[in-house]
């Protein structure tokens, strides 16, 4: 499956829109993953275990969107858009959320 942030695809011919598909994952950070984030901040860096839960939820997110594509017969998705969101009332929840056209190409 092809999927790419433009709404065309180079070489390739859109023969059918068939909707908008999302993916969408909620995320959690544990205990021992905000307190090495902490330490970080404090001492500063980059923080690993953050950005290793944010590469893992957009995957995610990304995977998702793609199957439900597939499930209403696409083989590509355009014009995709990943947005990130921190819930909680800690602010320990990671949203992220990938929407796109769903297409049939030639």
């Amino acid at each position: 499956m092809i999927v790419t942030t433009t709404p065309q695809i180079e070489g390739k011919e859109i023969i059918e829109y068939k909707g908008i598909v999302f993916g969408e994952v909620v995320a959690g950070v544990d205990f021992m993953k905000d307190f090495a984030a902490g330490l970080t901040n404090f001492f500063g860096g980059r923080s690993s275990s953050y950005e290793g839960e944010l590469i893992y939820a957009r995957e995610e997110a990304l995977k998702e969107m793609e199957e439900r594509a597939a499930k209403i017969g696409a083989n590509a998705v355009v014009g995709v858009d990943v947005d990130y969101e921190i819930l909680g009332s800690a602010n320990n929840m990671l949203m992220v959320i990938t929407s796109g056209t769903a297409v049939v190409i030639k």
